[in-house]
């Protein structure tokens, strides 16, 4: 059974608000995985800076902070991150400061003792 004009074009407008919802609801899901994962590098981010300064959970967020506004604006830090900012751009996967210098030491592995002892 054909269909006329006007309802061919109120099908077409029901296709469109689906589309447009389904739109809707993917920017929705794109910005709550954003929110999650800027909330997990900020849980961790914190987590190095506490294991790198001894007694940091006793500070003040203004102290902390004045703590890094000091640090990172020297001259050996900049040079640091220019540094970190250069591997970053050079490598396909980013590694973290730390992760790259790990990866540069060789590992010595625990040997383990096979032998049986006699006795």
């Amino acid at each position: 059974m054909p269909k006329t004009n006007i309802e061919k074009i109120e099908s077409i407008k029901s296709q469109i608000q689906q589309l447009e919802n389904e739109r809707k609801r993917l920017l929705q899901a794109q910005k709550e995985a954003d929110r999650n994962a800027r909330t997990k590098r900020l849980i961790e981010r914190g987590a190095i800076l506490e294991s790198l300064i001894p007694g940091s959970d006793t500070f003040t967020n203004d102290q902390i902070k004045a703590f890094l506004e000091k640090t990172v604006t020297g001259e050996y830090a900049r040079k640091i991150l220019a540094g970190v900012s250069t591997q970053n751009t050079e490598t396909a996967t980013p590694k973290a400061p730390w992760e790259t210098r790990v990866s540069s030491v060789p590992t010595i592995e625990k040997a383990t003792d096979t032998t049986q002892g006699t006795g």
